[in-house]
């Protein structure tokens, strides 16, 4: 080989290194998902599923504890979430909540060892409401979580804060770009796999009720709003859940029609509610919590820190590869639920005219309870039947306590409620959300005027 020759060489291997960067390292297995011709298949290498069962071993449970017959509220001062649980089994559930968050800096992590009522550390009082989150979840959210539920370790792993959390991007400085606001495109991230599209998929549909759709249902161009822009946005949200669950597409989609429910897997289902928990998770738990944080465990752009896929997921399809956690301490799978009667009378009630329905909500709670789809299906079937054609959704919160949040939690219900619609066989467009009303009435927890959605077809 002659001495002029030799660069030439050089650069040829360095594209070729260039361009097996990209490639995976063999060997890689496949498993069909779907019929044959369909390039439903998952893609997994070993080494990467190795890595995630390492990341996804579940803690092994702690002796049960001696029962007492004395509840945690009787003999503990400011119990506020879990008073009900009989001491002995608090005891314990205290014990492994510490293994699972502070394993190192122990209980004096949130509580002050002069007194432990205290609520001097910030740390106690985010993880109070970390637990009446978590027995939401497990209580609220079976649409997603099932009977496997989840705890505390679920996201910490033995960290203080978890592994997998977010900011709001503060993105470029449009002053500072020629193309003026990119809208995060072309601003490489791990969130989209360092990919071309808007960095920042969080936003607009893990915080804001952002329409996930990229296939218009109505013939273009009338009524179509779904542009390139906001399909890219949805194709960032795709990439960030491949990731977080460690599959492809095809795990929940059939490649014939991306679009089209009847031909998708029943995970799609699944991850249908995992979006609308995220997104109630960040809304009505963490986003409040920001104020309550130091300066230091704020975002760039002021924010708190709130959760994604990863943060339970961890890369594995389920959470510890769906090892349950709860069966072992089923004091974080929420308070006793009411008798069916007693939730029946308190969640839907038909009201005059016949074309309306007034649905009552839990307490602090944002999820359609399985009741309510039968009064919807009867008030679509009435509108229906008597030519009506659009529907209201108006939710009411109350008057006291921060209107922000109350106004968030009342969105939420209409937007459950408007989802129900949908499940009862109206048209997306034949529905409209009015903005959260504030009651006339009583005020307080207790005030069930201060937890309804009223709907009404016109």
């Amino acid at each position: 080989m002659t001495f002029a020759k030799r660069p030439a060489v050089a650069l040829a291997l360095l594209a070729m290194v260039a361009l097996l960067a990209g490639c995976e390292r063999p060997p890689v297995q496949s498993v069909q998902r779907g019929y044959r011709g369909l390039g439903m298949e998952q893609l997994y290498n070993p080494r990467t599923v190795a890595a995630a069962v390492e990341q996804n071993q579940a803690q092994a449970p702690l002796a049960p504890a001696p029962l007492t017959g004395q509840k945690a509220s009787a003999v503990f001062k400011n119990v506020q979430v879990l008073g009900d649980v009989d001491v002995g089994e608090f005891t314990r559930l205290m014990v492994a909540i510490t293994n699972w968050v502070a394993p190192q800096q122990g209980c004096l992590y949130c509580h002050d060892g002069a007194d432990m009522s205290s609520d001097a550390l910030y740390t106690k009082v985010v993880s109070r409401r970390m637990l009446q989150m978590t027995r939401q979840i497990n209580a609220g959210w079976k649409s997603h979580v099932a009977e496997t539920g989840v705890t505390c370790f679920t996201c910490h792993r033995g960290q203080p804060v978890p592994a997998n959390l977010y900011f709001n991007a503060p993105g470029p400085d449009p002053a500072l770009s020629m193309a003026g606001n990119r809208a995060g495109q072309n601003a490489p991230s791990p969130v989209v796999g360092y990919t071309s599209l808007p960095n920042d998929p969080f936003a607009p549909f893990l915080e804001a009720d952002g329409d996930i759709r990229v296939v218009s249902t109505t013939a273009l161009p009338s009524g179509n709003r779904h542009s390139i822009k906001q399909t890219e946005w949805t194709y960032g949200l795709m990439m960030h859940m491949s990731q977080a669950l460690g599959v492809n597409c095809t795990y929940c989609h059939n490649s014939r029609s991306f679009a089209a429910w009847e031909a998708s897997t029943p995970q799609r289902a699944t991850a249908f509610y995992g979006i609308r928990l995220v997104r109630a998770l960040n809304n009505q738990y963490l986003t409040p919590l920001a104020a309550t944080l130091p300066p230091a465990r704020h975002g760039p752009n002021g924010d708190g820190p709130k959760v994604d896929c990863a943060t339970c997921h961890n890369g594995a399809y389920k959470p510890l590869f769906g090892a349950s956690m709860l069966n072992e301490y089923p004091e974080l799978g929420g308070p006793a639920a009411p008798s069916a009667a007693a939730a029946a009378a308190d969640i839907v009630a038909t009201v005059a005219p016949p074309a309306a329905v007034k649905l009552y909500f839990a307490q602090g709670r944002a999820e359609l309870p399985a009741e309510a789809g039968t009064a919807l299906a009867a008030l679509v079937a009435q509108a229906q039947t008597s030519g009506m054609k659009s529907f209201v959704v108006a939710g009411y919160h109350d008057a006291s306590g921060s209107v922000a949040q109350n106004e968030e939690l009342a969105k939420q219900r209409a937007m459950a409620v408007r989802d129900g619609l949908r499940s009862a066989g109206a048209a997306e467009a034949s529905i409209e959300l009015a903005k959260p009303q504030q009651t006339q009435g009583g005020s307080g927890a207790d005030n069930p005027e201060a937890r309804r959605v009223d709907v009404t077809a016109r």
